[in-house]
């Protein structure tokens, strides 16, 4: 019999970890059994379980991920696809193609859905998601604080300590900050450019054009290099370059440039500049240019060409490979060094065309160029590549080198030969993991299992009459007419049957055979009939069948991970990774093909950590974050260029020495004399800009104090204000809070004189200030409706809800009851004196002053934000967006500050973020609806829209990181001006949509201070707790979703 029980226990707990593995899609046994068991037996709980241990999405390495934008709809639609060249063209009237693709991507579907038991739409969904919170949230994390434009404020503008200075956009020039900081920061370039001295000869220059362009831009060059290095401004002017620059572009000024396009050009100008100096000083040789040293090296072409061999010794500066169907640097580097077929080298007789590339010179400072545009034929325009490419802080070079060739090739046919036999164990998983010869296949093992099951099943039979009488009221009879039935019966009516069991039967005639009750049925499949002894023989045999298969997955699995192992380890013995390079430079480009942003991530190499240079903007950053922006395949920011420098030649980074004292120059020492005499000149201008500044601001504040030393008419008052009172005490002109405070003083002291009369006046005030804290004490305690916030209607209530001391309770009742506004009879004049006197015997040490002014601060700034979110809500309801957004984002501003203090010190902050979030969304419709009516005025005051109030609010919803719902309207809002990229418009639109789509895209480094906040009615208490709960109660009315 334990046996017996057993074997039941052990069939029902693999039924429960088969249904585990159904329901949550993980195959791992272990973890399904611990689940199992940590939720004792209960399988709600297990998969609850599971479900939150592998809330991550598993991401798959092998697929890449592209984004569309459809016309018409705001978000983009994410689709994984395999990283191969196997596209099937589905833009003609080929069925047949379009059935393949059907079926292709069911299978794909199915095999991440077995693997994952996430659909193949819902992980690229959800990765793209996550990681573009990700990124949002990452983006705002600064370590120096960040200025909009350029603020009136030059100390807004001030360097601070030695952080690097940032380069100022003067009009789309993104891509030039990102290349100039990226070449600026490599310390031998930066030597080359500030030490280069024009040619003797140069007024009798230009001999051609070039000369005539190159040098003036060679000179601005040094000077914003100069800047860089000593400037006392956080960022720096580069108009006067970029002027140059534009000329040489064949573009229209608001255009996007290239980054490639612009480093060739660059380069090519800087080689100019710096041959003409070579030319000038060869002494008979053959001049050395500083620039091809730097940045060029060669490569020997070694192929077949129709049967014919050749080799080719080429240069090359930026090295460009192709990013489609690959899925790491190195494959792409692979892919570039071998073209067409290369068998043909190795043998005399073939006829077959292909080449390889083997680097001979590596230069010191290698650029690699991405080609992440490709030109859509059946749409005539150029698309962003956003698949994810991985890249190695160091990458090591051995394996291209051509003094490596033989062993390269060794390991090349070697890892061929791995990948091939890796694609047939592979196939044999699969077979294992997709049994069947239908279109639904499943895991071998599963299906042993449910078979096991099956043959394990005992019968337990009911009948449909059984079911009925089982569902009917045991004391009622079963009536004929409810039997299934195709015509009518034909007997006496439901009154005639007599009542029976549920085991006997009314005899029903039917005139048709289909209509016959069915026969006995289990309630579960189970066979009809097996003998135990047959029972036995087949559990034995899918017990055993049901082990080799899980040994030969097992073995199958090993194998593959061995075998890609032993990939990766190729190239990684000790000849091969002698030429290491290092990670300088990454160059990040965000958007689409026709526009979008540009910045850097350059590592500091001394302070070994990375640096991101976006504009004006530069800020400490990680590896992390780098990856989430660089690598592709999330968003639409990926690497667009990466720099590489050879590890071992540190002259690249070496900082400079100083030839006799041996000491290390640094900033303005590292200067010739001529650039350190014109930053001083521009530092000096700057410092004025500071002393002008704070003489200004020390004029206002004398006039301010002469106005305040004028004396003024004093305004009527019954009698002289308490120091140190609360403003909203002390002022009944401005305030009707002294007055309704009045009312509730003379409620208490009416009560306390009716139930001690005979009593003195302190006597009298100790019980009032006790009645007055004992129903004040109630209205804390009390839990009302949204509509009804006691808070506004006393301070008292506000500290009891957070706890303030008790000290600064009592103090506040002696100054509500010695307010002067009480001396309008005798009774409460006597009780006004006795809490005046006791105000004035309180010593220092028994209240703390400082603390006493915090909290009721804190509360004006409770009820200032009251009113902020109140007006802000009524001119929502108004539909007055506008209006509405300044008054929200102020209230959510200081909310989040006076929560920050305690959990009922402020509003429910999920409602303004709400109302916030809804004005911005509203307000971003209606401007794209603008810019969509084509008009030039509508499309103007759209983009006002867009620039004023939206751009500069949209860091404000990124900056918190648990408002996911702020985050991702951010992307709906970002996603409805980047699907216009897709559309043809205009000219004049389309350059006014690249001009304003950088800003939408990077609106991170233009944080725009609200510095006025919008003009607050004067509201009674009475007025303000009325209107409050209007507006709360219209809120309750109407239904707000997202909340």
């Amino acid at each position: 019999l334990t046996g017996v029980q057993g074997l039941f226990q052990s069939s029902h707990q693999q039924t429960f970890l088969n249904q585990l593995r159904e329901i949550t899609g993980i195959n791992d046994i272990q973890v399904l059994q611990q689940a199992l068991k940590d939720s004792n037996g209960n399988l709600e709980l297990a998969v609850a379980f599971l479900t939150a241990k592998n809330a991550k999405v598993p991401q798959l390495e092998e697929a890449t991920y592209y984004q569309t934008a459809l016309p018409g709809n705001d978000r983009y639609i994410s689709v994984g696809s395999q990283a191969d060249t196997n596209v099937i063209d589905l833009t003609g009237d080929d069925k047949d193609d379009l059935q393949r693709a059907i079926a292709l991507s069911l299978e794909e579907s199915n095999r991440a859905f077995r693997e994952t038991g996430i659909t193949d739409e819902e992980q690229a969904i959800s990765r793209v998601l996550e990681a573009s919170i990700a990124e949002n949230k990452a983006s705002l994390k600064r370590t120096h604080p960040e200025v909009w434009s350029d603020s009136p404020n030059p100390y807004d503008r001030k360097r601070q300590d030695n952080c690097p200075v940032g380069l100022k956009n003067v009009g789309n020039t993104c891509w030039f900050s990102a290349v100039i900081q990226s070449l600026f920061n490599l310390l031998e370039f930066r030597r080359l450019v500030l030490n280069f001295n024009p040619p003797a000869n140069a007024q009798d220059l230009p001999r051609n054009q070039k000369e005539h362009r190159n040098l003036p831009f060679m000179r601005e060059l040094r000077y914003l290099f100069a800047l860089l290095v000593g400037s006392k401004r956080k960022y720096v002017d580069p108009s006067r370059a970029v002027e140059i620059l534009k000329d040489a572009f064949k573009s229209n000024d608001s255009q996007q440039q290239d980054v490639s396009e612009f480093t060739h050009k660059l380069l090519d100008w800087l080689e100019d500049a710096f041959q003409i100096k070579a030319e000038e000083e060869r002494d008979g040789e053959k001049p050395k240019n500083p620039m091809v040293e730097l940045f060029y090296g060669r490569f020997l072409a070694v192929g077949v060409l129709e049967g014919k061999k050749f080799e080719n010794t080429e240069m090359f500066g930026q090295y460009p490979l192709q990013v489609n169907g690959f899925k790491d640097l190195h494959e792409c580097l692979e892919a570039a060094m071998i073209e067409g077929e290369i068998e043909s080298l190795h043998s005399e007789n073939s006829a077959k065309s292909g080449q390889e590339h083997w680097f001979t010179e590596l230069p010191p400072v290698l650029t690699f160029e991405l080609s992440r545009f490709e030109f859509n034929q059946a749409l005539g325009r150029p698309e962003k590549i956003h698949n994810k490419l991985e890249f190695p802080p160091i990458l090591y070079l051995d394996r291209y080198m051509h003094k490596n060739r033989e062993i390269t090739r060794i390991k090349r046919d070697e890892i061929k030969r791995l990948k091939e036999y890796l694609t047939v164990l592979q196939q044999r998983l699969e077979r294992y993991l997709s049994y069947g010869s239908g279109p639904k296949r499943f895991p071998l093992v599963d299906v042993l299992q449910y078979a096991l099951e099956f043959a394990s099943s005992k019968p337990v039979c009911t009948s449909p009459v059984d079911d009925l009488g089982a569902s009917a009221p045991a004391s009622s009879t079963l009536p004929a007419q409810t039997l299934p039935s195709t015509v009518e019966q034909q007997g006496p009516s439901s009154s005639d049957v007599p009542s029976t069991s549920p085991v006997q039967r009314s005899v029903i005639h039917k005139p048709f055979t289909q209509s016959r009750i069915p026969p006995d049925l289990p309630m579960h499949p189970a066979p009809r009939h097996i003998t135990e002894e047959e029972l036995s023989v087949l559990e034995g045999c899918l017990h055993r069948w049901r082990t080799e298969v899980e040994n030969d997955t097992r073995d199958l699995q090993e194998s593959i991970s061995r075998i890609h192992r032993t990939i990766e380890l190729m190239y990684s013995d000790k000849t091969m990774v002698q030429v290491p390079y290092r990670l300088h430079a990454v160059l990040v480009h965000e958007g689409q093909a026709n526009a979008g942003h540009y910045w850097a991530y350059i590592y500091d190499h001394h302070q070994n950590r990375w640096m991101k240079y976006n504009d004006i903007s530069v800020t400490k950053s990680t590896w992390e974050e780098l990856e989430r922006d660089s690598f592709g395949g999330y968003r639409n920011a990926s690497a667009y260029c990466l720099m590489y420098i050879n590890d071992k030649e540190q002259y690249l980074i070496q900082e400079e020495f100083n030839k006799e004292t041996g000491q290390i120059l640094v900033g303005m020492d590292t200067l010739p004399s001529d650039l350190r005499d014109y930053v001083k000149e521009d530092n000096k201008r700057f410092e004025k800009e500071l002393e002008e500044w704070d003489a200004e601001l020390a004029q206002k504040a004398q006039q301010e104090k002469l106005l305040s030393q004028i004396p003024r008419a004093p305004a009527p008052s019954p009698a002289p204000v308490q120091a140190g009172e609360p403003e909203y005490l002390e002022q009944p002109s401005r305030t009707d809070i002294s007055k309704h405070l009045k009312e509730d003083s003379v409620q208490a002291i009416n009560k306390a004189l009716a139930e001690q009369e005979d009593r003195g006046p302190e006597a009298i005030m100790d019980m009032a200030i006790k009645l007055e804290y004992t129903r004040l004490l109630k209205l804390a305690q009390e839990d009302p409706p949204p509509e009804c916030d006691y808070r506004l209607r006393h301070a008292i209530v506000y500290f009891i809800q957070n706890q303030a001391p008790k000290k600064i309770i009592e103090r506040t009742l002696l100054e509500q009851f010695g307010d002067h506004n009480l001396s309008f009879d005798e009774r409460c004049r006597n009780i006004m004196k006795v809490a005046q006197a006791k105000l004035e015997m309180i010593k220092p040490d028994e209240v703390n002053m400082e603390e006493y002014e915090r909290w009721h601060q804190d509360y004006r700034n409770f009820r200032e934000t009251t009113m902020f979110l109140m007006v802000g809500l009524e001119f929502f309801q108004k539909k007055s967006y506008m209006e509405a957004l300044l008054y929200l984002i102020y209230a959510y501003q200081n909310n989040k500050e006076l929560l920050s203090k305690g959990p009922y010190r402020g509003h429910d902050e999920e409602l303004i973020s709400h109302y916030r979030r809804e004005c911005l969304l509203k307000l971003n419709e209606h401007a794209a609806a603008l810019f969509e009516s084509g008009d030039d005025q509508e499309v103007n005051n759209g983009l006002i829209i867009m620039n004023e109030l939206i751009v500069p609010c949209l860091p404000l919803l990124l900056v918190d990181e648990m408002e996911e719902k702020d985050i991702v309207a951010v992307e709906d809002m970002r996603n409805r001006w980047c699907s216009y990229l897709g559309q043809e418009m205009e000219p004049n639109l389309q350059e006014k949509l690249t001009d304003f789509l950088p800003k939408l895209l990077d609106c991170s480094t233009e944080i725009k201070g609200f510095n006025d906040p919008p003009k607050l009615p004067s509201y009674s208490t009475h007025e303000l707790c009325e209107r409050y709960a209007r507006i709360m109660l219209s809120l309750s009315r109407t239904p707000a979703d997202g909340r």
